[in-house]
């Protein structure tokens, strides 16, 4: 059985005990184990901060994306590699372990792209310069500066390249030190991708290290000039938040938690439209894609009241097509749930759920996966829940199922009652509506586009073309208000702003530029 290494201080850290297991979640075959004992947290911090972010600094954002283009490409040379890690430890099939790996050398790619635009530079100019005076004589510009400590990463077990790659490529960028922490459970794929990196000697010593295990004392030590990113359920967050050290300090915190997305079918859409089929299609795939593990994935239907039991049918017709089981088969198109403890928790969650809807496909209970051993495995069927009364429909909107479960609710066709009963899920990452009407489309927007960080919008002109709700793209913000964390990552600029620090740099005009390096 492999024992997992962090990456600290220049060097491999292999602990002697307090291990925890990680399994094939298919079979429940023990495939490795990861223990951070032994580390010393303080000296972590020092190195990044004494070593990685001098070295980072120094650097151009030109010099920094090619930092991140290598990355990329070292990654993306072990693609097939680190796909059967991911199927070995997430369970993902190759679909859903392609969508993490691409989506992590993509973002890679894209901020190594932005630094090259970005140029010659170690630092921002945001906006225009304005006259603070009668005359030019008192002139003000802001700038953006790296953040000179540490960016420390927690990451959800979900995406163990893709989470990792895109704080990364942000604060590396931005040109802070990362240290990353991915869920110990799927650790597997993270570590290989971080060896790989440290293998072909691309970055500054201190710029990047890996913990695998649990953080020890390190949140801890953190300061003002600190960043913490955390991907993960909303429980977390608020213990990570309320820690005395990041409060008194006021350390920027990121976080990006639970989320209740909503797919909306527009009153305009006709059954058999090219339309209607997308939101059939995307809803179907954005419930079980990575067995629903996706902070992206559909957890509401909205449909207008009168046409319930037709997309019922429709979206039963296609989940009943899904195999469910081991990837390693190559009839399965849907995996297991990545532990034991996400089966359970999504199993009560199931009951919950029950309190303000009723099962109409699939079930609360764990299934026998195809290919994979008679009563191993943490699988679970696609579950489309019902709910006839959207607004008293309890738990729906605030329980999320971390699993292939979504519930339908109806609405009376208006934007007006779409908006409201989205906003019930009290924030959300994305909410993607299916329709062709502009105006109705418009009015959602005015009335719900403050209760989430993305709207996804479905049409007929969009089809063959979008990659669905669930993708998180660089160049567009991941985040969103309330439950979802109210974070902000990605977003193009958006995402290297976290690790920057906004500075208003005032004075005469002439010298103000100069400073700025604006042209006068």
């Amino acid at each position: 059985m492999k024992t997992l290494k962090s990456y600290v201080c220049g060097r491999w850290h292999e602990a002697a005990s307090g291990f925890a297991t990680l399994v094939n979640p298919s079979t429940e075959e023990e495939i490795a184990r990861a223990s951070s004992q032994g580390i010393d947290f303080g000296e972590v911090l020092a190195h990044a901060r004494e070593k990685g972010g001098p070295a980072l600094r120094a650097m151009t954002f030109a010099q920094r994306s090619g930092l991140l283009k290598e990355m990329s490409r070292v990654l993306r040379d072990h693609r097939d590699e680190l796909l059967d890690l991911s199927r070995q430890n997430n369970g993902s099939t190759a679909p859903d372990g392609s969508f993490d790996l691409d989506g992590a050398t993509g973002t890679l790619a894209f901020y190594s792209a932005m630094g090259k635009r970005l140029g010659d530079r170690t630092f921002l100019t945001e906006g225009e310069g304005v006259q603070l005076a009668k005359t030019e004589a008192f002139w003000g510009q802001h700038i953006l500066v790296p953040r000179q400590g540490v960016a420390v990463h927690i990451n959800a077990f979900n995406f163990p390249a893709w989470g990792f790659a895109e704080k990364a490529a942000c604060a590396l960028l931005a040109g802070m030190p990362v240290i990353t922490k991915p869920a110990t459970a799927t650790a597997l794929t993270t570590e290989r991708c971080i060896e790989l990196i440290v293998e072909a000697n691309l970055l500054p010593e201190g710029a990047l290290q890996l913990i695998v295990g649990n953080t020890g004392d390190l949140l801890d030590r953190l300061g003002p000039q600190d960043v913490l990113a955390f991907t993960g359920s909303a429980d977390t967050a608020k213990m990570l938040r309320s820690k005395e050290n990041l409060l008194a300090s006021c350390t920027r915190v990121n976080v990006e938690a639970d989320s209740l997305n909503a797919a909306v079918l527009g009153p305009d859409v006709a059954a058999g439209s090219p339309t209607f089929d997308l939101f059939l299609k995307e809803v179907a795939r954005e419930m079980t894609q990575k067995a629903g593990q996706k902070c992206t994935a559909v957890r509401r239907i909205l449909v207008p009241q009168d046409r319930m039991d037709e997309v019922q049918d429709a979206l039963i017709a296609r989940l009943e097509k899904v195999v469910t089981g081991n990837p390693a088969d190559p009839s399965v198109r849907m995996g297991p749930l990545a532990t034991a403890n996400q089966l359970e928790d999504a199993l009560r969650g199931l009951a919950e759920l029950q309190q303000g809807a009723r099962i109409v496909h699939g079930g609360a209970k764990r299934i026998d996966g195809v290919g994979a051993p008679e009563g191993k495995g943490f699988f679970l069927a696609p579950t489309l829940l019902r709910s006839d009364d959207a607004r008293n429909a309890g738990p729906v909107h605030d329980r999320e199922v971390f699993g292939p479960v979504a519930t339908l609710l109806p609405y009376d066709a208006t934007a007006t009652a779409a908006a409201e009963v989205m906003a019930l899920g009290g924030g959300t990452l994305v909410t993607s509506v299916y329709s062709d009407d502009a105006g109705w489309i418009g009015d959602f927007l005015v009335r719900g586009a403050s209760a989430t960080g993305r709207v996804y919008v479905g049409s007929q002109s969009s089809v063959g073309e979008t990659p669905g709700s669930g993708a998180a793209l660089p160049q567009t913000l991941h985040g969103g208000p309330g439950r979802a964390g109210g974070g902000e990552e990605l977003g193009g600029l958006v995402g290297l702003r976290l690790y920057l620090q906004r500075l208003a740099i005032q004075g005469s005009k002439t010298l103000v530029n100069e400073l700025a390096g604006v042209a006068s």
